[in-house]
Order: C-alpha cells, then structure tokens, then sequence
C-alpha cells in the first residue's frame, strides 16, 4: 500500500515497457493520420541518381493505386515549388526500373508547298470545298486588354514604357526622305539623289508618335474624297498658287477641291483617257488594261479617274517643289507612293505595268544615254504601252524639236514601235519578244543586260544602262485580260525562288480561297461594309490572295501590297493578277506620308521579322502611316502576342485578342487595334 501511494509501482520494469509502448503507438498513430490523410503528396519521380552519366530512371510511386482530389490538391499546392532532395541516402530509393534515354527528334524539315504522304511536292490533290462557316473567326472569344493591370498584365514578361508625342513640327514626317543630316553629306545631287531613300541610323529612328495637325477632321469618305478633302488635314496652298490655273486644285473655305485636270488635261482627265483610247483602241483600259504607272503624278488625277474604268494606277512623284502631292493623292484616296527617277530601280518588279504614263513629269529620258527610259523598259509589259504627253511632242521650238529627236533615236534603239503622235499626246509600244534586240547592229547602245542580272532585285539596286531581255519562254507577257487575271494562276509563278515546284498552283488557288472565305466571315460578322476601309496595306501580301478577296467581296477599298525582302519575291505575280504592290524591308520605314492609311493587315510578319527588326520600330512605322480612327489586324502566333499587345497600349491604341477559326487552344491569335487621334 504504502508502494502504491509514493508512485513506486511506476518503477516496476513491466509498467515502464507497456506506458513506453503505449506513449509510441499513440504517437505513430498521430503523425500517420497527419501525413497520409491531412496532406496528401504524389511523387511520381526521383531526379537523384548516383553517377550523373547514369541512365535516365522512373520510380513507382508509393501512392500507387490511390485516389486523390486533385482539383483540392492543385489549389492547395498551387503557389509551392518543386524543391529536390539532395540530403536522400541511396538505401531511401526505392526500387528502380531504368529506361534508354531517347534522343529528341530532329526538328521537321520545314517547306513552303504542299506535300504527299512521302513527303514529296505532288499535284495530286484538289483545294476542298469549306463547309459553311468554317473559316468564321470566333469573335466570340474576345478579350479586351484595357489600360489597367490586370493579373495577365502583372504576369507579362515584356514592360514598355509609354510613347511620347512627337513634335508638331514632325507632323508630316517621312523618315528615310526627311533625313537632312544623310543628304547634306551626299557628293552629288545633280541626279535626284536627296529625292531617295536616306535612312536614320538604328540608333535615331523614330521613337515617338508622330502628332496630327491642329483641326484635324476624319477624312471625307471615297467616292466623295475623289472631288474634295478638308483643308486641314493637309494645309498647304502652294499647289494651289502654282497650278490652279491648270485645272489640279483649288481651295474653297474649309476644303480643297479637285476638278479633274491636269497640266497637259486641263478639261479634264476623263476627255483625255478617251483621246488616249481613241488614238490605240487596243489599250483598251479596264480590259488589255489592267495596271498603270503614272510618273509625276500630281495629285494624281490622272489615276483617280482610271479607278471609274477598273484600272489601278500606282501614282508617284518624288518629295519636291510640288509639296505634298502624294499626301494629297492618298488623302483622295488614290493609290500613290512617294518615289523618284533618280540613280536607283524603283521598288517594282520587271513587267509590271500595261501602261506608263507621263504627263509633264519633268523628267529628262535621254540624259545618261537613256538611263532612266531603260527603267522604264524594265518595268513596262511586254507589249505594254508608253505615253508620253510633253511639250517636245507638239511645240515647234528648237530645243523642244531637238528633244524630240533624241527621243525617237532613244526609243528606235529600245526597238519601241512608234504607234501614234496626235496633238499633244505620243505613243510607243514595247516588243512581245527579244528578235528586234538581237537583230540589231553590232556595237548599237544600249546593250542588252547580262543573263544573270535579275530585273526583279530593285533593293537598293542601282540604274543599269541596259536593256532588260525578255524571257525566251514568254513569262510576262502571256497573261489574260482582266477580270481573269485576277484568279488565273500567271506563267511568272513558275519562275518565282520558293520552295515548291508542282504544287504552285496549287498553293495560289489556296491562297486565295482562304483569305476569301476569312474575309467573307469579316464581312458577315464585323460588317466590314460599314466602316471605312479605302486606304488598305497587307504588310506580307503573298501572292496577294488578301487584296483579292477585297476584290471579291466588292469592298471600295484599293491595297498596297508589300511583298518584304525577308521573303520570296511574290511581286510579279501579283502585278501579273492585275493588282499593285512594292518591295520592302520592314526594318526601315515606308515611302509615305503619315496618316495614309484606313486599315493596316498584317499576317504573320512579326514572328518572322522579330529576327532580324526591331518590334517597337515595325509597330511605331504603323501607328506613324495609320489614319486616326484606322484598324490594324495583326494575325500572329502567340509567342509574340505579349509583346504586341504592350507595344500596342505604349502607343495608346485600343486593342482586343480574338481566337481565329481554329479555336482558342490554336497556336496563332487575331490582334485587332483601333488608333485614337492624338495631337503634339
């Protein structure tokens, strides 16, 4: 008893074990219920291995054959990391079964065609019908991406700092013809030198917003804009001092107005395009007719009348006396570019254009032993035709007369047919073939190129004294009458340095078909009808299968289509379809005026150009020629969307993502942008 009360009997050996082992049980029992049922962990995989040049090994998992919430277990365990155990002693691992560790395949070969089951180009294949609505964008998958930091913002991994505006002395602003600094240190100007592409450094490109004027309105919309703009979105009177009398423009309060004419067409440009048709019936515009350079163009409405007759006309003039007369062109709504006949090719392809016009263009085509009338040769068709309207035609005074006969020797030596002089207005005709130029005799200049020069390489490419040769097979010149030629796949196709040989045609019905069906749903589901898109630019055109489907679909729009150097050399084929379009490098700036444009389209460019260009550069360049209130749709992969969209906020552009027909776990997105008018 007395053991009992002092607590002895807890001394006893047989008490101690059985407490010990009762104390250990409950313990054990504890920690067990807390780390199998409270907190649940699947390992799937061991990293640790004893020689690092050891194969690749898995372990079984011990959690093998059980259940587990996982949607509880994800949200329990979604902010932790995966740490690996580098304390674990080799006998803790349990068993292992190793497995060969397997190479990476070699990445797919990658080929611009389309290709069999073996891997080969065939032609064996038909372009599908599309079901209904196919090709219809999910517009309803839209994201709005607004100014504010949302959790997708702060989990961005590209930062860009807002834009500032430009000065407002930069508000017509064209970088690579407005580089003072470059044309100052030119040794010569005497050839039109400071009228070419002179580029900022990588380093002083643009980097701000280029401003619109003070009073800036929303452009009259097409086909009003073809007779009147407003005054302030180009203010500048000096064509209306120096050529009201002639018919160009004229200012009446708030607007300017354009009644038709033109230096040598005073009455008008519609009585001059029937005197021209009626002098060579066979031009037959709108048919045999389809695309037209005009030289010197003026405010270009020499091309805005030839649009009533289903003829595009590429209108240019270089940035001189005559300010701003692209700008204006383009605020028409006319096609027009800014580019001049200098030292360089022109950014066009060889046999480009039916007809090449030049009406008072103030250009001397004999000096240099013909220089710059072989350019034209280059990159006038095959049978195409040349008019000339020039006082040397008509006026009986001895320089004048003197210049008219080098211009017949010049053209005689180009073997150019003289077809018709009536009045003011000269016509010549460009051979079909080659026979003239190898029947001439020896030593006559120009001579013809050489066989490896490429007359569709204008990059930068200087003026050759030559005569470019026809192709023996006929390419260029074996084309259809428009419309046609619009969905005909050209000879030019077959000559074109891409990957894929017999499936070309293929690839261009393709091409077409789907940019149709894509912009049918743009139609039907966006009510692309209603808004404003007359001013259009596919920034990689292809075989310009975009600018066709406008076409298609009966939009009032015209496109420039940009064929880029990176790529394959697409231009003579979309000439050949009877559409317009230039050459251009993406990491510099474009020959045009700011704010020329409604609506900017760009498909898959930055991904590719991402390479080489700087993004921001490429992004600034477009806010820089879009019109306030423009659209730009940007189709892209998504590796790059981040970065656009930052870009795109930086420059105060209101911006959605939309998913593309594929759906939204599709690799490529839709980013559409609409630009607010900003001024300095």
């Amino acid at each position: 008893m007395k053991a009992l009360v002092n607590g002895e009997w807890l001394k006893t050996p047989v008490v101690l074990k059985i407490s010990a082992f009762f104390v250990i049980s409950i313990t054990f029992f504890y920690l067990g219920k807390h780390w199998s049922d409270g907190y649940q962990q699947l390992i799937f995989f061991n990293t640790w291995r004893q020689n690092p040049s050891s194969s690749a090994v898995v372990a079984l998992s011990p959690n093998n054959d059980r259940s587990f919430n996982l949607s509880a277990l994800i949200g329990q365990n979604d902010t932790q990391s995966i740490v690996t155990d580098k304390t674990l002693d080799q006998a803790q691992v349990p068993a292992l079964i190793a497995i060969s560790a397997q190479p990476p395949p070699p990445p797919p070969l990658q080929r611009f065609g389309i290709v069999n089951d073996n891997g080969t180009m065939s032609e064996e294949f038909e372009v599908g019908e599309f079901g209904e609505g196919d090709l219809v964008e999910e517009w309803r998958n839209e994201t709005k991406v607004g100014d504010g930091d949302s959790d997708r913002d702060k989990g961005s991994r590209v930062r860009v700092t807002k834009f500032r505006m430009c000065p407002t002395s930069m508000s017509e602003y064209i970088p690579c013809l407005d580089n003072v600094e470059a044309i100052k240190k030119l040794e010569s100007t005497e050839r039109g030198e400071r009228f070419e592409r002179h580029c900022p450094e990588e380093d002083r490109g643009l980097d701000c917003l280029v401003p619109a004027p003070r009073k800036y309105r929303t452009p009259i919309p097409w086909p009003k804009s073809r007779d009147e703009v407003w005054f302030n979105n180009v203010p500048h009177t000096r064509l209306v001092e120096d050529k009201g009398g002639q018919n160009w423009i004229t200012r009446e309060k708030d607007k300017f107005k354009f009644p038709g004419g033109g230096t040598q067409f005073i009455h008008g440009a519609d009585e001059y395009l029937d005197h021209i048709n009626k002098m060579v019936p066979e031009i037959a515009f709108g048919h045999h007719t389809r695309v037209v350079l005009d030289v010197g163009c003026g405010v270009a409405s020499f091309g805005a009348y030839l649009l009533s007759r289903d003829v595009i006309t590429m209108s240019v003039a270089p940035k001189d006396v005559h300010e701003n007369q692209i700008q204006f062109a383009l605020e028409r709504g006319v096609p027009a570019m800014v580019a001049a006949f200098a030292t360089r090719r022109l950014l066009y392809p060889s046999q480009a254009f039916d007809l090449i016009h030049c009406s008072r263009c103030r250009i001397n085509w004999t000096r240099d032993d013909g220089i710059l009338l072989l350019e034209v040769n280059r990159m006038l068709r095959a049978g195409g035709y040349f008019v000339w309207a020039a006082q040397p035609v008509y006026k009986h005074e001895e320089i004048l007369e003197e210049q008219w006969k080098e211009m017949l020797d010049l053209t005689t030596r180009l073997c150019w047919d003289f077809v018709k002089k009536d009045g003011y207005v000269a016509i010549w005709q460009k051979p079909f073939n080659n026979s003239c130029y190898l029947n001439r005799e020896a030593g006559t200049v120009p001579p013809l190129c050489d066989q490896d020069d490429d007359p569709d390489n204008v990059w930068y490419v200087d003026l050759k004294a030559c005569i470019t040769g026809l192709p023996e097979n006929g390419y260029g010149a074996n084309i259809t009458t428009w419309p046609a030629r619009l969905q005909t796949p050209p000879d030019r196709l077959q000559s074109i340095q891409m990957d894929a040989l017999l499936s070309r045609n293929e690839l261009f019905k393709a091409e077409s078909r789907y940019w149709n069906e894509i912009i049918e749903s743009y139609v039907r589901a966006l009510h692309w009808k209603k808004i404003r898109l007359r001013n259009v630019m596919d920034m990689r055109a292809g075989f310009g299968g975009f600018a066709t489907a406008l076409k298609q679909q009966n939009l009032d729009s015209w496109v420039m289509n940009v064929v880029p150097v990176s790529g394959f050399n697409t231009l003579p084929v979309i000439y050949d379809r009877g559409l317009i379009g230039v050459m251009h490098d993406w990491c510099e700036p474009f020959d045009t005026y700011p704010r020329t444009y409604d609506f900017l389209h760009a498909a898959g460019l930055f991904s590719i150009e991402k390479k080489r260009c700087n993004i921001s550069s490429i992004m600034l360049e477009m806010d820089r020629i879009l019109r306030p209130g423009g659209r730009v749709y940007i189709r892209d992969t998504l590796a790059i969307m981040d970065e656009l969209q930052e870009i795109a906020k930086a420059m105060d552009w209101h911006i959605a993502m939309r998913d593309t027909s594929e759906g939204p776990h599709a690799s490529y997105r839709i980013l559409t942008a609409d630009k607010h008018l900003l001024r300095g």
